[in-house]
């Protein structure tokens, strides 16, 4: 697959010397740049990070969980009487 982009002169110029400083050709700099960035942005969006208290109060929760609202066990009792009449 073939990649085109229109860069401003002083970028490219970055984008150069970069690569020469890693020993690479340009073309190998960007597409290893843009896959690391891909990475970046995937792994940013598939991973949660919470802070100390949120990890105890999520924790918490698994280990403590509150009881079900009234309106959950009707839910739960209904499709429970929905799953038993489409048998």
């Amino acid at each position: 697959m073939r990649l085109e982009a229109r860069i401003a002169p002083d970028v490219l110029a970055a984008v150069k010397r970069a690569a020469e400083i890693q020993g690479r050709s340009v073309s190998d700099f960007v597409v290893a740049a843009a896959q690391e960035a891909a990475h970046r942005t995937i792994a940013d969006t598939q991973i949660v990070r919470l802070s100390l208290e949120d990890q105890r109060a999520f924790a918490d929760a698994i280990i403590n969980p509150p009881p079900p609202p009234p309106g959950l066990k009707q839910a739960a009792k209904a499709y429970r009487t929905l799953i038993k009449e489409s048998r």
